[in-house]
């Protein structure tokens, strides 16, 4: 599991709360002044997450508002960049003589050496923040400065990408071995570059290592995706992103695997989590194989059992134990 520190103000007494959580977050992310309409007795929960130099920390909390003037930036500065996820909840964000309005599955962006104000707006709101090195993004950072701010969704393109990894990364921790953290960073400002240079149109500035580990981020995405498609093939996936069998060949090849092998390993996977999910005890295993892409049963059995040594029936037998 990955290391990870969780806080929750309701751990304190009621009247700690608030300043316990201004000064946490002072050290997540910056110094901030923050008000609230519930001060006086502060619910929040914040887990920390520490993958190699980047820090990521979703979070929960009530009606706030942040405030980060010209007196703090001066007072302290990390030189980092910032993205938020917004899970839950609205708000409005002021920056550099501009007004954001901030609404579920849109990224908001902001770095600390500039002020900025956001007003939450009334009721729960859930996130997950990111911290980056402003040194760490493989754009120039004169680049990235123009586009943070700007309105960059979370519902299409390399912004679902990186949507998906940080939700799967912070809700299923006990999947990543520690020593895995700063792996994960890596993909995770790879991801960030990626979704900069697409609101730049700046691609041919990214580099190419980086390019590539986002492609491939996107093929695998595509893959879990359609893997009902029993007509999902390699040369069917590398027609749907544009690039030669060869060329994805090589994509799997350099993570020590293959296209056709990634594909049965999800199909398995998802076969597994479905009969293990006791809500569809009554779908015959047939049917679920069916629908995860397998089309011969037989084949579909032997594998199964050769990658998890039991059979799909016992399998579901044992989860109902």
């Amino acid at each position: 599991m990955l290391d990870v520190k969780v806080f929750r103000t309701v751990d304190l007494p009621a009247a700690d709360r608030f300043d316990a959580w201004q000064e946490l977050l002072g050290q997540t992310h910056a110094p901030v002044h923050l008000s609230s309409d519930f001060a006086n007795n502060f619910d929040a929960t914040l887990h920390q997450f520490n993958l190699g130099e980047i820090t990521l920390w979703p979070a929960t909390y009530p009606h706030l508002t942040w405030h980060r003037p010209p007196r703090l930036v001066r007072q302290s500065d990390p030189e980092s960049c910032h993205l938020t996820l917004v899970l839950r909840g609205d708000g409005v964000a002021q920056w550099d003589r501009s007004e954001r309005v901030l609404g579920p599955y849109d990224f908001h962006t902001n770095h600390t050496s500039v002020p900025y104000l956001i007003h939450c707006r009334p009721g729960q709101h859930e996130m997950i923040g990111v911290e980056l090195p402003k040194s760490s993004l493989g754009l120039p950072w004169d680049r990235v400065r123009q586009v943070i701010g700007q309105g960059l969704s979370a519902e299409n393109g390399i912004g679902t990408l990186l949507a998906q990894f940080l939700t799967q990364v912070t809700r299923d921790a006990v999947s990543y071995a520690p020593a895995e953290a700063p792996r994960l960073g890596g993909v995770l400002t790879d991801l960030v570059t990626g979704l900069f240079a697409r609101a730049l149109d700046a691609d041919e500035h990214v580099p190419p290592e980086t390019r590539t580990r986002n492609l491939a981020l996107e093929v695998k995405a595509f893959i879990r995706r359609n893997l009902w498609d029993a007509d999902l093939t390699p040369s069917a996936v590398a027609a749907t992103h544009h690039i030669s069998r060869s060329y994805l060949y090589r994509l799997f090849h350099a993570e020590g695997g293959t296209v056709a092998a990634y594909i049965r390993t999800q199909r398995l996977e998802a076969v597994r989590r479905a009969l293990a999910d006791t809500s569809a005890s009554a779908v015959p295993i047939h049917t679920i194989a069916a629908r995860c892409g397998f089309r011969d049963h037989a084949t579909f059995t032997r594998s199964f059992r050769a990658a998890y040594g039991i059979t799909p029936r016992d399998y579901r037998q044992a989860a109902r134990l």
